[in-house]
């Protein structure tokens, strides 16, 4: 290695750099290149990928916090009807095991999950090393880029779906193949036509997002096993529990099907700002994901809150129990309104209320925050959490206050691609 020039116009450390042919800092000669760099004469955006410079942003549903002080309304006068969250909160079970995990802030979490994996694994009758604990179960379709995806890959998917598909096959570089719902549910045939070679991930949110909708176990069982062998399929399973009965797709794992299915504690069980979630798949999918993931990605109270929620049922059995009876009561009061909605099987109902942005802004006006969809491809619909009796029936008052009802009912319209 060349001694560094240590001249009046490259002094050593503490000293000013100098304007020679090269300028020492530290221990390293920085060429003229990065000397322009340090003035600032190149921006930080010419550094970054281009894909990240026209990566979109995912925006969330705004707090009730924000909209309080935004509009100056009382915080406790809001209700949030927009995320999907839990309006009955998370076990009190749940609760209590993430106060005695806040005891050990200062240690660092079981990196790899072994006791919730553990118990995971006994609920579902598989083995321990066929689950990937995630940040979110967001992090795990974020997992199955870093994995699969490049320039060049195709991702197919539904339109309208939850749209963090979408983003992370643009985050890799990958190219985005919308399908349209068909009667508001995965087109499955099409979405089977539309694999090529390229064809790298399929993913299916079923009941899906924003509709509510869902496949039958049967015909995604059909659909998984007549997928292509390059071809890796992911099942969201994010509202699964508000199903009747929950469907069934560990024989496909054990055919060896190259199937990952998603879950997530952010729903039923109430701990949405924890940030925890799971994927179920073969011991070879899981440790391929294990190879990309974070260490320490799901941190300890999450872990122990998750673990007090499995252990507590009966109260995510209430929850199912109750949203489902919501969820009868808003599309009811829809129907009274004379205003169209989606049946639906998740914790929400897809509403149209004619122009969904002035409608979110005037219910927000009144303290209630629904979701916009017209990102989805819905500028004419809403997207309502179902919420407590009382927090249906406050939502339902003021959509009769707004004066929305059809003067006569429309047939229910088929969604339009969000790409």
């Amino acid at each position: 290695m060349p001694a560094l020039d240590r001249s009046a116009d490259a002094p050593g450390p503490g000293g000013a750099l100098g304007v020679g042919e090269g300028r020492y800092h530290g221990d390293f000669e920085l060429p003229r290149s990065a000397a322009a760099c340090s003035s600032h004469a190149m921006k930080i955006e010419q550094l970054a990928r281009p894909s990240v410079l026209t990566q979109p942003v995912y925006e969330p549903g705004k707090p009730i916090e924000y909209v309080a002080r935004e509009l100056g309304l009382d915080p406790d006068g809001i209700i949030k009807l927009a995320s999907n969250e839990n309006p009955f909160g998370p076990s009190p079970r749940a609760v209590a095991a993430a106060i005695r995990a806040l005891a050990q802030g200062a240690l660092y979490p079981d990196g790899g999950c072994y006791e919730l994996r553990q118990r995971l694994a006994a609920l579902h009758g598989l083995g321990a090393d066929q689950f990937v604990v995630g940040n979110g179960s967001n992090e795990i379709i974020e997992l199955l880029g870093h994995v699969f995806l490049g320039p060049g890959d195709e991702v197919v998917l539904g339109a309208p779906a939850f749209v963090v598909y979408r983003l992370v096959a643009h985050l890799f570089g990958a190219k985005a193949i919308e399908v349209p719902l068909r009667a508001w549910r995965h087109d499955l045939p099409a979405m089977a036509a539309a694999v090529t070679p390229r064809t790298k991930l399929v993913c299916v949110c079923s009941p899906n997002n924003p509709t509510g909708t869902a496949n039958t176990e049967a015909e995604l069982i059909d659909f998984v096993r007549r997928l292509p062998e390059h071809v890796v399929c992911a099942i969201d399973e994010a509202y699964v529990h508000y199903m009747p009965s929950l469907p069934d797709f560990r024989a496909l794992i054990r055919e060896g099907r190259k199937l990952i299915c998603l879950r997530t504690f952010s729903k039923i069980y109430g701990l949405a700002s924890l940030r925890i979630g799971y994927g179920y798949a073969s011991p070879e999918f899981c440790a391929l994901l294990n190879r990309v993931r974070q260490p320490f990605n799901a941190n300890a109270i999450g872990q122990a809150a998750a673990l007090g929620a499995l252990e507590d049922a009966e109260f995510a059995d209430r929850c199912a129990r109750e949203t489902r009876e919501g969820r009868r009561q808003l599309e009811q009061g829809c129907r009274a309104l004379g205003l169209e909605f989606v049946p639906s099987e998740a914790n929400f109902v897809l509403v149209r209320v004619g122009e969904g942005r002035r409608v979110f802004e005037s219910l927000q006006q009144r303290g209630v925050i629904v979701r916009p969809v017209g990102s989805y491809g819905l500028p004419e619909w809403v997207r309502v959490t179902v919420g407590t009796e009382s927090q249906n029936t406050r939502l339902l008052s003021e959509l009769r206050g707004l004066q929305l009802a059809s003067p006569r009912r429309l047939p229910l319209r088929e969604p339009v691609s969000a790409g």
